[in-house]
């Protein structure tokens, strides 16, 4: 199987299973930010964030103008993510509570476009 077509399929089911989950529970992401002040949550997350990434990079480094390139920026995003909750934990968390207070609509619908785009692509759904 090819692994950008396993990763499109991996990545737009997440996004799409993850906005459904956010929508018809809300509390949710409150409940994830408020866990992240404790240090067992913090550092599990993001030891998960550091392997997804890895995992997602060393499959999948492709830096071509297509849907490769969301797959790939995911992965980065990801490792990023990790590094940042680990090495720099406040300054992370402060800077995730500020963008998602003020960017929860936009990240939502970006979040099911994107999964809706990479699905797309998997299964061939439209024909654009």
């Amino acid at each position: 199987m090819d692994y950008s077509l396993f990763f499109a399929k991996f990545w737009g089911w997440y996004l799409l299973i993850f906005f459904f989950i956010l929508s018809v529970n809300p509390k949710r992401i409150k409940q994830v930010f408020n866990d992240l002040y404790d240090q067992k949550f913090l550092i599990l997350t993001a030891f998960i964030a550091i392997v997804v990434g890895l995992l997602n990079i060393i499959f999948h480094n492709i830096w071509e103008l297509s849907y490769k390139l969301i797959i790939t920026l995911i992965g980065w995003t990801a490792l990023f993510m990790g590094l940042a909750l680990f090495s720099f934990p406040k300054r992370t968390i402060s800077f995730l509570a500020v963008a998602n207070i003020k960017l929860v609509q936009l990240i939502y619908t970006m979040l099911l476009l994107l999964g809706i785009y990479l699905l797309n692509t998997a299964y061939s759904i439209v024909l654009f």
